[in-house]
């Protein structure tokens, strides 16, 4: 049972991209909102080397160090920013009720409004070498780190259609693609799997797995194993992505909020609300298609402008707005 009692009017629960925007409308709206960052601040853009693609930064920036920026700024209007994690949620179902969060199983957090960006985690293989040249060479998002390998000789792993677009985009700007399928048939589309053969510079290796990713502090190769024969080959290459799914950090929601099989938060379409008034969702909590820093940072946008709304709706902005919010 949590030990103490805390309310506030905006708590939002995770960094990253969606979190932290989230977290600068909303102080900039005067609703004092808190955050707390979850076991993995900045979320997954803190294990990404370069970011290339966000605007505003023309030269490229240092995922942790983007992270950090966005940080500051969200501190800079007041956002109150706390190391910390969800364990238990209460969602209230009536409109202007009081949604209960507990942290670390011993703080409860009393909101009008919650934003959830909690993410969704990339699947990885679990290989010791795989974890440590994460960053290095070892990613899992091809359209986010592709560029970085232009013209150089990659690796991809997984069946379905997300592995096959990303090799077929791979293979648009790298000098060859080696997809290794764990057995004899890719699960993706007919139309995905003819654009994968279409493609002269993709080697499809059926019934192969990941030996061993081969490097000391960045992925100079790859070691294969044939799970039929057990036989193993090597390749060199310079970078390795691992497109077999991500899973949504969702949970502790679960029984609560709307949700599809695979775990994602539903939303009303045009809007970040899920299906309890007052509880948001923003991020690739949310977003399992584009799963991109920037379309992220929109939702987290979205989810701030949404619950600075339904504050004014429920009559809290001004009641709350002139004093101390906290109670004991």
């Amino acid at each position: 049972m949590a030990d103490t009692i805390e309310r506030i009017k905006c708590l939002i629960i995770g960094s990253g991209p969606a979190g932290y925007t989230a977290a600068i409308y909303a102080a900039r709206a005067d609703m004092k909102p808190v955050m707390y960052t979850g076991m993995e601040p900045g979320g997954q853009l803190t294990t990404t080397t370069e970011v290339d693609n966000f605007p505003g930064y023309p030269d490229g920036i240092d995922g942790p160090a983007m992270m950090e920026d966005l940080k500051k700024q969200a501190e800079r209007f007041g956002t109150e920013v706390r190391f910390g994690m969800a364990t238990e949620v209460d969602f209230a179902s009536e409109e202007g009720g009081i949604h209960k969060v507990v942290i670390d199983g011993k703080t409860t957090v009393e909101a009008n409004t919650v934003i959830i960006s909690t993410g969704a985690s990339a699947k990885y293989l679990g290989l010791p070498s795989e974890q440590r040249l994460r960053g290095g060479g070892v990613s899992a998002c091809a359209v986010c780190d592709g560029f970085f390998y232009k013209g150089q000789d990659v690796a991809i792993v997984g069946a379905g259609d997300t592995a096959a677009e990303e090799a077929s985009y791979l293979a648009k700007i790298c000098k060859s693609v080696t997809m290794l399928v764990r057995k004899d048939y890719m699960k993706a589309s007919k139309a995905m799997q003819h654009r994968v053969n279409s493609l002269d510079n993709i080697t499809v290796m059926y019934n192969t797995e990941v030996d061993e990713v081969l490097g000391d502090q960045v992925v100079e190769g790859l070691r294969m194993v044939n799970n039929q024969t057990n036989e193993k080959t090597e390749i060199e290459i310079t970078g390795i992505f691992i497109a077999i799914g991500h899973k949504p950090n969702t949970d502790i929601f679960k029984g609560q909020l709307d949700m599809g099989e695979d775990g994602y938060l539903k939303t009303i379409p045009g809007s970040t609300k899920t299906n309890l008034p007052g509880v948001f969702a923003s991020g690739d909590v949310q977003d399992k298609i584009y799963r991109q820093a920037i379309t992220a940072a929109g939702t987290g946008c979205m989810a701030a402008l949404d619950a600075e709304r339904y504050l004014a709706e429920i009559g809290v902005v001004e009641e709350m707005t002139a004093g101390d919010y906290y109670v004991e």
